[in-house]
């Protein structure tokens, strides 16, 4: 069986569409590895093969990535930035990025893979730091009676405990770590917005902007949502091809309810923290 793309290659040109596919790949949430199958999270797992299929569209002459998350891991968040960066060089195509609500973060550590960074005026943008939250429990030991035994070998293996009062060198410690994790994230931002970036003293500082005001910044290029730009880019007759995931849990045939039963009880067990641990990220951005 001839595929469809040989097929419109070996018609004359007066005989072709004129139509332009353009695939896209949506990365929503927040970036972290792991995740469920009630809860998925973006992280190279599970967004490498989406990126790996938008890119493999010969006939495709750019991928199209909408994006809409408040950040998470650096790493997760660094690694799929490469993989899309890797595969663009690969494959010679152009990268536009759309922001939807948020690309905060890690979520504008994605961003920057674009070519071009397209928001809409309301969408937040940057946040260029390093956060690192806990919770310390020293008093609600006292209160309930409870002793914390902890033993190790290798001073250093129980540092910020959060059963113990902090101690000023494991927090010095933690701040020089995240100084370098900073570090490499406003490298990779210059590196990709280059001359572009306006010399604002609170451009990595952590803070973040609406789209407006990420234009004057230099953090994106213009103001839009996908299908205008697209079709102004490509022509009226641009086509927008969703690079999906496979179906989910509900949709693999597993029939009743009951069978799910395990798989409900699992995710509960976890889903609360996890639930938490989302809204604090969006809730940063007034989501």
């Amino acid at each position: 069986m001839i595929c469809l793309g040989l097929l419109r290659r070996l018609l004359p040109k007066s005989m072709r569409s004129n139509d332009v596919t353009i695939p896209v790949i949506r990365l929503h949430g927040t970036i972290m590895s792991g995740g469920g199958q009630f809860r998925q999270n973006l992280s190279l797992a599970s967004t490498a093969g989406l990126i790996e299929k938008a890119f493999a569209i010969k006939e495709a002459p750019a991928v199209a990535i909408s994006i809409n998350s408040p950040g998470g891991s650096p790493v997760q968040s660094r690694l799929i930035y490469k993989r899309i960066r890797d595969l663009a060089q690969e494959k010679n195509k152009r990268v536009l990025v759309f922001v939807e609500d948020v690309a905060a973060s890690g979520g504008y550590m994605i961003a920057v893979a674009g070519d071009e960074i397209i928001a809409d005026p309301s969408s937040i943008v940057g946040s260029i730091g390093v956060v690192s939250a806990s919770f310390g429990f020293t008093d609600l030991m006292k209160k309930i009676g409870v002793e914390r035994r902890v033993h190790t070998a290798g001073q250093n293996k129980s540092v910020l405990d959060p059963f113990k009062p902090e101690k000023q060198e494991d927090i010095e410690r933690l701040k020089a770590l995240q100084l370098e994790v900073h570090q490499t994230f406003i490298d990779l931002v210059k590196s990709r917005r280059g001359t572009k970036l306006k010399d604002d003293p609170d451009l990595f500082t952590g803070l973040f902007w609406t789209g407006i005001k990420g234009v004057e910044l230099g953090l994106v290029d213009g103001l839009g949502d996908m299908r205008s730009v697209l079709r102004d880019r490509f022509g009226p007759k641009t086509k927008m091809k969703l690079i999906a995931p496979p179906r989910g849990l509900f949709g693999r045939g597993r029939g009743l309810l009951g069978s799910l039963a395990p798989d409900i009880a699992a995710a509960a067990s976890t889903g609360f923290i996890d639930a938490a641990e989302d809204r604090s990220l969006w809730a940063r951005y007034g989501l």
